[in-house]
């Protein structure tokens, strides 16, 4: 039996969901076994009701989903993701201590699965895609790693302007700040190190905090997900304490625009 959904925010139109790291948003090529998705548990928790889920995440990647109830306010989501007026905050664990602040723009090439993306257009020009990153804390744990003497960590707070396949993930490798758990573009022996010690066994990447426009009221809507239990648990393994407290759990919220 699946899992149940948490469910972030729901009201006539909208439904947000914290997805769990190693769920699959939809039935997929790559495996054709998994018959447990994010979208086989909405329509189950909708009662067989249509489910139109307007951007996705990594399976590997936790954190906050939007799904229509509607074709018409799926088409209106789909709009704002477009024009870019959805704000979108994710918090990533990577290696070393990086800048207080800093940005990337650096434009994308697709990497299209063999399987999975097998019609999406190929040969296309690189796309723009620029992230800005603010560094929440570091801590340093003193076990080696691969050539370092002492294991370094980086907690940022990820804000993508454009919306690119593996963006964040691929513009933290660009500036040698890879991810934890991130088989693809990371890191093999702070990927090891990450998997032996810390809570989080996979990807080190959550979708915290997404703000819209309401599709009906037109109001600003904001909603975060929070910290699940293995966010909580490594930000207690690192130190980070002071962080956790400030963090609210799941939690939505409305405001007139």
């Amino acid at each position: 039996m699946a899992d149940p959904l948490c469910v972030l925010y729901e009201d006539d139109w909208l439904l947000a969901i914290d997805k769990p790291a190693g769920l699959l948003m939809h039935p997929s090529w790559i495996d054709r076994s998994v018959t447990d998705t994010l979208a086989g548990r909405a329509k189950t928790y909708l009662d067989g009701g249509p489910v139109h889920t307007v951007h996705r995440l990594d399976r590997p990647t936790s954190g906050v989903v939007l799904i229509g109830k509607s074709t018409a306010v799926a088409r209106h989501l789909a709009e704002q993701f477009a024009r870019r007026s959805v704000k979108k905050t994710y918090w990533a664990l990577a290696r070393g201590f990086t800048a207080d602040a800093f940005g990337c723009d650096r434009a994308l090439l697709e990497e299209p699965d063999a399987i999975s993306d097998r019609k999406t257009q190929q040969n296309k020009a690189a796309q723009p895609a620029q992230t800005q990153f603010q560094r929440l804390a570091v801590a340093e744990v003193g076990q080696a790693v691969s050539r370092y003497p002492k294991a370094r960590v980086s907690l940022l707070e990820c804000r993508p302007q454009t919306g690119r396949k593996h963006q964040i993930r691929r513009h933290l490798k660009s500036v040698r700040h890879p991810i934890l758990g991130d088989t693809r573009y990371g890191d093999r022996h702070h990927n090891h190190w990450a998997q032996q010690h810390l809570a989080i066994k996979s990807l080190a990447l959550r979708a915290m905090e997404v703000t819209l426009s309401h599709p009906v009221s037109g109001n600003r809507l904001c909603i975060r997900a929070g910290l699940n239990r293995d966010w909580t648990q490594l930000l207690y393994q690192l130190g980070w304490y002071s962080l956790h407290a400030s963090v609210t759990t799941g939690s939505a919220s409305n405001g007139a625009q």
